[in-house]
């Protein structure tokens, strides 16, 4: 199953989720009862947040999905040629020279979002989500404001 099926799959699941769950909120609201008004709305606020948060994700897959397109385009993707070890993952070393590299280039021209992309994809294969996130971030602000 493709990552976009996966995403799309979940946030179906979700929404089914969020109007069982808001639902719930009503019908406690409904009674009338205080404390059962107070926790109804609590349940509404849960459906809410989660909602701004698939959207917020669906939104930074999307815009990373046409910066990946863009940068294909103009065969400027970074080549995944790094070794791997028997688990499949990536050797550690050789993802931290590449990490090197790219993070050269990042420094080298800090408006150019095509750097920060390949950033990006470095500090992932690094294991670094958090700061792959971050910079890819970072990637689509810069796409956002071009050169």
């Amino acid at each position: 199953m493709t990552a976009k099926r996966t995403a799309l799959l979940l946030a179906v699941v979700f929404v089914v989720y969020a109007v069982l769950l808001g639902w719930r909120g009503v019908l406690l609201i409904g009674t009338g009862d205080p404390v059962a008004v107070v926790l109804g709305i609590a349940v509404l606020v849960i459906p809410l947040l989660g909602a701004v948060l698939v959207w917020r994700e669906l939104r930074f897959g999307r815009q990373t999905e046409t910066l990946a397109r863009e940068l294909e385009a103009t065969g400027g993707l970074p080549i995944d040629d790094l070794p791997r070890r028997p688990s499949g993952r990536i050797d550690r070393a050789a993802a931290d020279e590449a990490f090197l590299k790219y993070k050269a280039e990042a420094e080298a021209a800090p408006d150019d979002w095509r750097v920060w992309f390949r950033l990006s994809t470095a500090y992932d294969a690094a294991g670094d989500r958090k700061r792959a996130r971050a910079t890819m971030r970072t990637a689509i602000s810069h796409h956002a404001r071009p050169l």
